[in-house]
């Protein structure tokens, strides 16, 4: 059976993205697939990020760590936020580096590896600026105490040291040094203490791509991996970046209305003048999100044309003017697809919804079914 939509994700251009950046940070990457990827399914990126040379994967959890174990994906893999009662075992059983940015998540990590008999592989974070995970002051300094002193005992091997950057999408946020000062503290702590990390990192995507003093070790690139220029531009961008997704979908309904017609719920959109209305079979459960009403548009019939009215759950419309539309013609929510560079991007859904682009993607929803394209390519 068919889907209603379906999110087309080129994971060639998922394996240029991963080599462009290479080529203009000269590090290691990390590729996030956190949130089945960005949307764009974890797996399907992973593998096609590794295969194009990443060497790393990074996700937020121990379930998502453990799915890409599951799916055979042996790569080094950092997973970052739990519960300090979490399953460390299993982490460390999959060779997966913890995360961990307090004493307590650290002792309960080390627990788990004296269980087991085998050290864990864990990455400390410091907290230098962005005041949620990782750790500052007298308690970075009591963390990598504990480290090291673990690290001697043989119950962890302390694999890196990294943190979190607030507002490197801010071209000349002067946050950005201060964070990197505080970070290259932080470091020194560490080795003060007696540690010494394989891996340093700091730069997420705007970071890796336009500050080369946060570069270290290591990136961590999870916007730009997709595709989605990480300082807010519409189109293709200055750093020759390949949106991976495309959203599709099809006409299933049309109909002409005469002037003063009222649209979906409400009504809030009233038809000015006569007009061809098509009905989309994707709503807000399926991504459309409510917040864009009355900006966003989707391409149809070689052209942009308006959502008009309330989103629904599950469908929305669209103010097709005079355009000889059937049922059954395709319609792209946001691409671009082909070398149609017009049709609305991403990026623009999240100004017209005054979001970010990462909650557009994540926000596409089960019911769309998910179509990979050179899943069985050599994209390296």
């Amino acid at each position: 059976m068919s889907a209603l939509a379906e999110a087309v994700v080129d994971l060639g251009a998922i394996a240029g993205n991963v080599r462009t950046i290479a080529s203009l940070t000269g590090t290691e990457l990390m590729a996030v697939v956190k949130a089945d990827g960005f949307g764009h399914g974890a797996v399907m990126v992973a593998r096609a990020a590794l295969r194009a040379g990443a060497g790393w994967l990074g996700v937020t959890s121990a379930s998502e760590a453990l799915a890409l174990r599951s799916a055979g994906i042996t790569a080094p893999t950092l997973s970052w936020l739990h519960r300090p009662d979490d399953d460390f075992a299993s982490l460390i059983s999959a060779g997966v580096d913890v995360g961990v940015s307090t004493t307590t998540h650290l002792h309960a990590v080390v627990d788990a590896a004296h269980r087991l008999g085998v050290p864990a592989l864990v990455q400390l974070k410091a907290d230098t600026g962005m005041s949620r995970n990782g750790a500052r002051g007298d308690d970075w300094h009591e963390l990598v105490a504990w480290a090291r002193k673990y690290e001697r005992e043989g119950g962890v091997r302390v694999r890196g040291v990294w943190s979190h950057l607030t507002d490197a999408d801010v071209p000349g946020s002067p946050g950005l040094a201060r964070q990197v000062a505080t970070f290259e503290e932080a470091l020194r702590v560490a080795r003060s203490a007696g540690l010494d990390p394989d891996l340093v990192h700091l730069a997420n995507s705007a970071a890796a791509l336009s500050a080369p003093r946060t570069r270290f070790d290591l990136c961590r690139i999870g916007l730009a991996l997709y595709g989605v220029d990480p300082f807010g531009g519409t189109g293709p961008g200055e750093f020759g970046l390949r949106a991976a997704m495309t959203l599709r979908t099809t006409v299933v309904n049309v109909k002409r209305v005469p002037a003063g017609t009222g649209v979906s719920y409400g009504p809030e959109y009233v038809t000015s003048a006569p007009t061809t209305l098509a009905l989309l079979p994707l709503g807000y459960a399926d991504g459309l999100t409510r917040a864009a009403e009355g900006r966003a548009a989707v391409w149809l019939g070689g052209r942009r044309c308006p959502i008009v009215g309330r989103i629904a759950m599950d469908q929305c419309v669209v103010d097709a003017g005079d355009l000889p539309v059937a049922i059954g013609d395709p319609v792209v929510v946001f691409g671009p697809e082909g070398d149609d560079l017009a049709q609305p991007t991403v990026a623009e859904w999240a100004r017209w919804a005054g979001t970010n682009p990462n909650e557009i993607l994540t926000g596409i929803g089960a019911r769309v079914a998910r179509d990979h394209l050179h899943e069985r390519a050599d994209v390296s």
